[in-house]
Parts: structure tokens; sequence; C-alpha cells
């Protein structure tokens, strides 16, 4: 249904050209004050889309987010001790 997503997160030195970034894949956040952008690419295109990203010459650094790697499920493995206190 929705294609597989990969996060980066783009350190620029320029903000305003940084809106150009857009058209590589979806912008979710611009750091005016840090000077990052967080998009999220396709995950099938995601190398040939930051090969093309790496070229501007206005991006200083890309790292991968591993957002969606990190586990969001839990599991209790002690006791719940709220039931010992009553009111």
């Amino acid at each position: 249904m929705f294609p597989e997503r990969t996060g980066y997160i783009i350190w620029v030195s320029d903000l305003k050209a940084a809106r150009n970034l857009e058209k590589y894949g979806s912008v979710h956040y611009l750091s005016r004050r840090m000077h990052y952008v967080v998009m999220y690419v396709n995950a099938d295109r995601a190398e040939d889309t930051i090969k093309n990203i790496r070229k501007l010459s206005y991006v200083r650094k890309i790292e991968r987010s591993f957002r969606n790697e990190i586990k969001t499920e839990y599991s209790k493995d002690t006791e719940d001790k709220t039931r010992y206190y009553g009111l």
C-alpha cells in the first residue's frame, strides 16, 4: 500500500536553498537554528537520491536515520507491583 521509506538527516549551510530538497523526497522538518533537514525518501531509490543530494553545494553532511530500526514493542519482564498498593 505505502512504499517503504527511509529517513535521512541532511546538514545544510543554506536554509533558503534547502527548501529545494523537496523534489528529492518529502521534507519532514527543517531546523532553522541548527541548519538540518529531516526528510524521507523511497527505500528502493534511496542510494541514487542520496548520491544526487550529496552533489549539491549547500549540503555539508548526510546521516541515515535509524528510527525505523528501533524496537517499539516492549515486554514486561517484571511483576506488576501496582496491584499491591491500594487506596
